[in-house]
């Protein structure tokens, strides 16, 4: 990432954080805070409700003897590591509506990269294929974050596959304490399940899954010939032929259920994204399923 930037370049990155900025501010920050930082064990005082102050926090008894609301304030909880492990191989490459799913892949993890960076916590990134494209280990600060949204839209990968089995070894490697690690990808990959299961033994994973519309059916179009945007290899397919379509309908469902089960059975959350749909409501809920079972 040593390259001389573009004056366009560096306007696409403004862009990028002014959107993600925005959202951050109005909707994602508070839903962050609550679900990962929680409420700090040791008391610190009471003070002046503020606007923006959570309601459950307003010290009861002080604000009857003042009549003014009060609150207590905790000593905020250690920080926090967030990592985002971005799969940038061929298959995220591919999109039929408004983006790549790349696109979509970046635009979400800086959503996620300005959310900690907020809440005051450390952000790194990883970016693979099958390979590790490009690492920024974890800091604290908005310089920082700007350089993660960065590096994520104008890295231009080198692999085309996908080795999420490498990514894990790495992250391994460089995470010596527990962090919460968000592994956007499309998971076309198959040897996926004990790499990730070493890695929620150690850190709080996310999973989230980013699909194309098309992916999900095969378009009738008669003969056409496809790609795969991993390997390169070509095939020609009757579109038309019903059994091709019931197969491949089949396999789709069996490939989802598959990764659904396996997420399941590992206690790891998934955040499921498409690009022709906003990610706001995914990731709300995410949270919002996240704060409910914190709770509880």
């Amino acid at each position: 990432m040593g390259a001389a930037v573009s004056p366009e370049m560096l306007r696409q990155v403004r862009l990028l954080e002014l959107r993600t900025r925005g959202l951050v501010n109005t909707v994602f920050s508070g839903e962050y805070h609550s679900v990962f930082k929680g409420q700090g064990m040791e008391f610190a005082e009471v003070r002046e409700y503020q606007p923006g102050d959570e309601v459950r926090s307003i010290d009861w008894n002080v604000t009857a003897r003042m009549r003014h609301p009060y609150v207590k304030r905790y000593i905020e909880e250690r920080e926090l590591t967030v990592m985002l492990a971005a799969d940038l191989s061929g298959s995220q490459r591919f999109g039929t509506v408004s983006r790549f799913k790349s696109e979509l892949t970046t635009e979400l993890a800086a959503v996620l990269a300005m959310s900690a960076i907020r809440n005051n916590d450390r952000v790194g990134t990883l970016m693979f294929t099958d390979r590790i494209e490009h690492v920024v280990p974890p800091r604290k600060g908005r310089r920082h974050a700007m350089r993660v949204i960065r590096d994520l839209l104008l890295l231009e990968p080198v692999g085309r596959g996908t080795d999420i089995g490498g990514a894990v070894d790495y992250l391994m490697k460089m995470l010596t304490q527990r962090a919460i690690v968000f592994l956007l990808s499309d998971f076309v990959d198959e040897g996926a399940e004990r790499p990730l299961k070493l890695l929620a033994q150690r850190h709080d994973v996310v999973a989230v899954t980013v699909e194309d519309p098309r992916e999900r059916a095969l378009p009738d179009v008669g003969l056409a010939r496809f790609a795969d945007p991993e390997s390169g290899r070509t095939v020609e397919v009757n579109t038309s032929d019903p059994r091709v379509r019931a197969g491949y309908d089949a396999a789709l469902r069996t490939e989802r259920e598959a990764r659904t089960h396996l997420l399941r059975r590992l206690a790891i959350d998934e955040i499921a994204v498409r690009t022709d749909q906003s990610y706001v409501e995914p990731l709300l809920r995410f949270f919002r399923r996240r704060d409910i079972r914190r709770r509880r």
